[in-house]
C-alpha cells in the first residue's frame, strides 16, 4: 500500500517516548505562539476550506445526534439551544487558544459517545441530575489531567493499537460514501466524481483542492436538485443560554461520571492524539486533559455534555496542506464555532435543512486520507495482533457498563498484545 504524503518515516509501532518525571505538568510549546501576523501569513484557501468543512461536519451529523438525544430526553427547545450554544462556545475558545499557543491544529468539540450514553439516562434521571454529573465528570477529568496520569497512559499504549481503534471508528465514514451515493445519487455522485477528478489530475488539484471542490460540487447539487428544506416555521435567531441548577445524586454520579470521563480521556482524546501524531504533530496530551476538564465544567453551566479533542475534526483539519500551516485551519474552525454558538438556533436549522447524503458524502470523502493512515499505521509493522483485536472489538459495538466500545477495544487489544506479542513489546522497550 502506498504511503500517504504525511506518513511519518519514524517507527510508529513503538509507544510514544516516556516523559521525564521532572517535565512540567503542561507541555511547553515547541515554538513561539502564533500571532495575528503569522496567522494571516500562513492562512490559505486550503486551510480555510478545511476549517469550514470541519465546522460543517460538526454542525450537521453530531448536532443531529445531540438534538435527537435531547428531544427523546424531554428537554425544552431553550435547553437544547443552550446545549448547542455551550458546546460550540467551548469548542471555539479551546481550539483558538490551544492552536495559537502550540502552533498546531488542536481542534476541540464535544463527546458524541458521551451524548449517546445520555439517552437512556434521561429516561429515568432528571436533567438537573444529569447536569450534576456533567459538573463532577469535568472536575474528575481536570483532576486526572493534573496528576499527569493521562500522559503516562497514552505513552504506554503502542500506536498501532490506538490507530486500530481509530480505523474502526472512522470506517463508517468510508462506507457512508457508498451508502449516500446509493441512497441519493443526485447529490452524492457529483461530489464523488469531482473528488476523483481533482485527485487524479494533479494540475487541477493544485488549482482547486479536491475536498474544497467536493464541497462546492455538493452545494451546487443540493441547490440544483431542490433538496434544501429549510423549516418555514422559523424560531429564535440568537442563542439564549439557560442555566440548569445541578442536583448531585448518587444514582446519576455512579451511572454517568466514570463513563463520561473515560469517553473523554481515552476514547475521544485518544483518537485526537493518534490522528494528530499520524499527521506529524506532537499534541500536548496532558494539556488536552486539563483543557477538556476545564471546558467541560464550562459546558455544564450551559447544560451541555463534556468537551474533548476529537479524531474526526482533527482529521479534517489536517487532511491537506503543509504541516506547519495546519493550525490556521483549526483557528478558522474555532472562529466559526464561536459564530455558531452565537447563532446556534438559526444555524442549527440551516444545517439540518441540507440532505443527509450531502453531509455523509462530504465527511466520508474528507476522512479518506485519515482512514488510510489509520490502517497503514495499525497493521503495517508490529503489534498487528493487538491492533486486530482492538479493531474487531471496537467495530463490534461492545457496550459494557455504559462505556463506549472503543475503550474496550483498546483494553482487550492491549491485553492480547501483552500476552501474545511479547517480542514486539520487548523490542519497543529496548529502543
Amino acid at each position: 500500500m502506498p504511503k500517504p504524503a504525511n506518513f511519518l518515516p519514524t517507527d510508529e509501532s513503538a509507544p510514544a517516548p516516556a516523559r521525564s518525571p521532572r517535565e512540567p505538568l503542561l507541555e511547553r510549546p515547541a515554538s513561539r505562539p502564533a500571532g495575528i501576523r503569522a496567522l494571516l501569513r500562513d492562512l490559505g484557501a486550503v486551510y480555510a476550506s478545511n476549517g469550514v468543512i470541519g465546522l460543517v461536519f460538526s454542525a450537521s451529523g453530531p448536532i443531529a445526534v445531540t438534538l435527537a438525544v435531547g428531544a427523546a430526553g424531554g428537554l425544552s427547545q431553550a435547553e437544547m439551544a443552550s446545549w448547542v450554544c455551550g458546546i460550540f462556545l467551548s469548542a471555539g475558545l479551546a481550539t483558538i487558544v490551544m492552536s495559537l499557543l502550540y502552533r498546531q491544529p488542536l481542534g476541540f468539540a464535544w463527546s458524541i459517545p458521551g451524548t449517546v450514553l445520555l439517552g437512556p439516562s434521561l429516561q429515568h434521571l432528571s436533567f438537573a441530575e444529569v447536569v450534576g454529573a456533567f459538573f463532577v465528570s469535568g472536575v474528575l477529568v481536570l483532576a486526572l489531567g493534573a496528576t499527569g496520569v493521562v500522559r503516562r497512559i497514552m505513552a504506554a499504549i503502542p500506536m498501532p493499537i490506538v490507530m486500530a481503534m481509530v480505523a474502526a471508528v472512522f470506517l463508517r465514514f468510508g462506507t457512508d460514501i457508498v451508502s449516500s451515493t446509493q441512497a441519493n445519487p443526485v447529490v452524492a455522485a457529483p461530489m464523488v466524481l469531482v473528488f476523483v477528478l481533482l485527485s487524479a489530475v494533479p494540475a487541477l488539484g493544485r488549482k482547486l483542492p479536491p475536498v474544497l471542490g467536493t464541497l462546492i460540487a455538493g452545494i451546487i447539487a443540493v441547490a440544483a436538485s431542490g433538496q434544501f428544506a429549510l423549516d418555514a416555521a422559523g424560531g429564535p435567531v440568537l442563542a439564549t443560554p439557560v442555566f440548569t441548577a445541578p442536583e448531585f445524586t448518587w444514582a446519576a454520579q455512579l451511572e454517568l461520571v466514570v463513563p463520561l470521563a473515560i469517553t473523554v480521556l481515552i476514547v475521544q482524546n485518544g483518537q485526537g492524539v493518534a490522528v494528530l501524531r499520524a499527521a506529524g504533530h506532537q499534541p500536548p496530551v496532558n494539556a488536552f486533559a486539563l483543557a477538556s476538564g476545564g471546558f467541560s465544567i464550562l459546558n455544564a453551566c450551559f447544560g451541555a455534555v463534556s468537551a474533548c479533542v476529537t479524531g474526526p475534526t482533527n482529521a479534517l483539519l489536517t487532511s491537506s496542506g503543509e504541516k506547519h500551516r495546519h493550525y490556521t485551519a483549526a483557528v478558522v474552525y474555532g472562529f466559526l464555532s464561536l459564530v455558531f454558538a452565537l447563532l446556534a438556533p438559526t444555524l442549527t436549522r440551516f444545517m439540518l435543512a441540507t440532505p443527509e447524503a450531502f453531509v455523509l458524502a462530504l465527511g466520508g470523502i474528507a476522512m479518506l486520507k485519515a482512514l488510510q493512515q489509520a490502517f497503514v499505521t495499525a497493521f503495517a509493522t508490529k503489534f498487528s495482533l493487538g491492533a486486530l483485536v482492538t479493531f474487531v472489538v471496537t467495530i463490534s459495538g461492545l457496550d459494557l457498563f455504559n462505556i463506549h466500545a472503543a475503550f474496550w477495544g483498546i483494553l482487550f487489544g492491549y491485553a492480547a498484545s501483552r500476552l501474545m506479542e511479547r517480542g514486539d513489546h520487548a523490542s519497543a522497550a529496548g529502543q
